[in-house]
């Protein structure tokens, strides 16, 4: 579950000692004379800026650049923009703290960009109790709450607004709900169904059709239908070309079919876009696998400088990726510790018991393979570390019951990390 924050850079990223080359992809034969939606948005943060120049004292335009600033984060992956509307919502609550829902919407939309949960917490708790007739509210709250690992709060939230299928800022988070308790079909319903609003209506900006293709082939991708997965990112891709979080994803399904090519060329025209310290842990195994160490090692080093310029979030991507290779595993192990004393979720369980595994402590390991297996969910990654640490127990028959979960979603085992 790697939704991280994301550091945008120009054509060509330069990290350490690496150079990503974007692939080239052909202009239209004539430029069109209309603003493209991303010169429009522009135009309107530009013209929102000015406003709030003229009166910094209004809540009004600082509000609107912050949900301004977030949209324009989600588009290209800018982590600045995500930081700039977090400072306009704050402003603009400053400046009006009562009937500013716009505000405070804004500010949970970056903290949760920033993976601080904690903080969003009672922020979203205060929108859907001022508010409880609002579906969206709920379903945010019910998000936080899921990510925070409280799982009964978050059922609460959840059936609170489960008749509101239809509605797409609820159904994209019961779909994730509903594949965290091992209901993937359930997810993929909820979020093909969304997707056929979007495709009758013509409202929806491009980069939101594409971000309910991403999610559809995320849920394929996490229950071992790579090919599936593969489809919806492309036709994602056709929606929104360059999109990077598309871009990463085709690397992603790439390295798992073992397309060590393929996976290297999107992963490079998508870290061209926005430095994704996941995507560039792929393009590190994908040249390993092709046997090209010092590039793999470049690559893991570029992700390392990654991670270090986003210090508002703890990476599980980045640990997992150091865990699989073998490296600073006394580290990953405090950091992980640190991490679940705030947020117990299942995947942050997971890598507490594959750090403590790494260590040589798999008695202390299995205990939290009990908390992170607990939901049911379909994921080939708690399964195949069950699997591992049990048999360094000695328990074969639990062991191998969990390998068998692992190999039915992917055999091939690449998600779980067993390279």
């Amino acid at each position: 579950m790697n939704r991280m924050p994301l550091l945008i850079l120009g054509a060509v990223v330069l990290c350490g000692s690496i150079a990503v080359e974007t692939v080239s992809r052909a202009k239209p034969a004539a430029a069109s004379s209309r603003p493209s939606a991303a010169e429009l948005l522009d135009s309107n943060i530009v013209f929102y800026e000015a406003v709030e120049r003229r009166d910094p004292t209004g809540g009004m335009a600082p509000g609107t650049l912050a949900l301004l600033y977030m949209r324009r984060a989600r588009a290209t992956g800018n982590y600045e923009d995500v930081l700039r509307a977090e400072d306009a919502a704050r402003r603009s609550l400053a400046n009006r703290g009562a009937h500013n829902t716009k505000a405070h919407q804004a500010l949970v939309s970056s903290l949760l960009s920033e993976h601080r949960f904690t903080e969003a917490l009672p922020v979203a708790r205060a929108l859907a109790e001022r508010d409880p007739s609002n579906a969206a509210f709920r379903a945010s709250l019910g998000e936080i709450q899921m990510e925070l690992g409280q799982y009964d709060a978050a059922r609460a939230s959840f059936n609170a607004v489960s008749g509101q299928t239809k509605d797409l800022s609820v159904a994209p988070r019961l779909a994730r709900w509903a594949e965290l308790q091992g209901r993937p079909d359930e997810a993929y319903r909820l979020l093909n169904q969304s997707l056929l609003q979007i495709l009758e209506r013509k409202d929806v900006p491009a980069e939101q059709q594409a971000w309910f293709w991403l999610r559809i082939g995320d849920v394929q991708f996490r229950r071992g239908r790579f090919g599936d997965a593969r489809d919806a990112y492309e036709r994602g891709l056709d929606v929104h070309v360059d999109d990077y979080r598309l871009l990463a994803a085709m690397a992603k399904v790439a390295g798992a079919q073992r397309h060590w090519q393929r996976a290297i060329d999107f992963g490079s025209r998508a870290v061209a876009v926005a430095l994704d310290p996941a995507t560039l842990g792929t393009m590190s195994d994908a040249y390993a696998a092709l046997g090209d160490s010092a590039r793999a090692n470049d690559y893991a080093h570029a992700m390392e400088v990654a991670v270090s310029r986003q210090a508002t979030a703890y990476h599980r991507a980045w640990s997992l990726f150091l865990l699989d290779h073998g490296r600073r595993t006394d580290y990953v192990l405090a950091r992980s510790q640190e991490d679940l004393a705030s947020r117990r979720d299942i995947y942050g369980y997971d890598v507490v018991a594959w750090a403590l595994h790494k260590t040589g402590r798999d008695e202390e390991a299995r205990a939290m393979v009990t908390r992170a297996l607990a939901l049911g969910t379909q994921d080939e990654m708690l399964y195949y570390h069950a699997a591992v640490i049990d048999a360094a127990l000695g328990r074969a028959r639990e062991s191998a019951g969990e390998m068998a979960r692992a190999r039915a979603i992917d055999p091939g085992l690449y998600v779980a990390g067993a390279r």
